[in-house]
This record gives structure tokens, sequence and C-alpha cells, in this order.
């Protein structure tokens, strides 16, 4: 997951976020500490409520670009021939803004897939993974903060409902960076 998360960022935020923030929140530092807080996510949630869902594609080999395995070599590739990768992740939880309901309203706090695996239906699989566990809890309305400059994830959501709810922060990353709060009714 932690792989996914970095490769994600890296590709889909360098256009709009400064260079040494990025590198931050995605060098080998920032990756020890994700891997650390994913597995915390998902082994220790806080509350029931909070949830972690992944796409997965299985790893298939093109054996025919091996034409010398080695010893050992073809049972290796076997192995990996039947493994999955996560190529995509999602987590929401209980709204944290003080403007909202956590009773009746979720953030999805994270909506990630990896750069290699995009237009493949993912995250539109993870998206409704997503709302219908939050309907199941009993949630009527999703929020999510974006970057006002990721302009693909801003169509993504917008093609699926979602809309901006007239909240904005600005993250100081050396320079302002503006994120927005999009929203949608789940009921």
């Amino acid at each position: 997951m932690t792989s996914t998360q970095i490769r994600a960022w890296r590709y889909g935020y360098r256009e709009f976020l400064p260079e040494g923030p990025l590198e931050q929140m995605t060098g080998p530092a920032a990756e020890k500490m994700w891997r650390r807080q994913w597995d915390e996510a998902i082994l220790s949630p806080p509350t029931p409520r909070h949830r972690v869902l992944v796409a997965v594609e299985r790893v298939v080999l093109d054996t025919d670009a091996f034409p010398a395995l080695g010893p050992g070599g073809i049972e290796a590739l076997a192995a990996a021939q039947g493994a999955e990768r996560v190529v995509g992740l999602a987590s929401h939880a209980p709204a944290e803004d003080p403007d909202l309901n956590p009773d009746t309203t979720a953030e999805m706090l994270s909506f990630l897939v990896d750069p290699d695996h995009v237009r493949r239906g993912h995250g539109s699989r993870l998206l409704n993974a997503t709302v219908d566990h939050l309907r199941e809890d009993g949630y009527h309305t999703v929020v999510t903060w974006v970057f006002a400059d990721n302009h693909a994830l801003l169509g993504f959501l917008e093609s699926a409902g979602w809309g901006e709810d007239g909240a904005e922060r600005v993250l100081d990353m050396g320079r302002p960076v503006r994120m927005v709060r999009m929203a949608t009714d789940i009921s």
C-alpha cells in the first residue's frame, strides 16, 4: 500500500506541489512512517467506522521474456505468477471538520491509484465500495479534501456527482497550496 501511495503522490502531485515538501512526503523516512501508519490503521483502527479498502491486480508475468531462468527460476516465476499487487487504496472515517456532523458525514481520507494502473476502473470500484460501506454505516454525506490544482481528481469526483461545498484551506508548503472540500450525498 505504501509504495502505491508514494508512487501516486510523486506522479499525481508533481505538477502543483513544491518539490521540497513532495520529497519530504515521499522520501525514505516518510515511507517508513507511512508504512507504520497504514499497519496501525489496518490492524488497530480507532473505531469500526474507520476503514481501508484496496484495489488489487493479479501479477501476470510474460514467461517468453525469461528465456534462461536458471536453477530455481521456474519455481520463483510460478510463485510470482499468482501474486496480487495493491494498485489502489481508499480510506474513510467519521468526518472531523467542526462544521460537519460525524454521525451522518464521513470523510474519505485517501483515494489513490498507482499511476501505472489508472483508467482501468480501479478508482470507480474503490469509490463505489467506499460509498457502499458508508451507507451500511448510516452515513448520508461524504466529503474529501482535494488540492485545488489536482484537476484529474477533481474531474473524476465531479463526474461521479461530487461538488465543492465552499470550504477551503490553504497549506503552507513553502508557498500557499489551496485545497477545496468536495462533497456528495449518498443517502
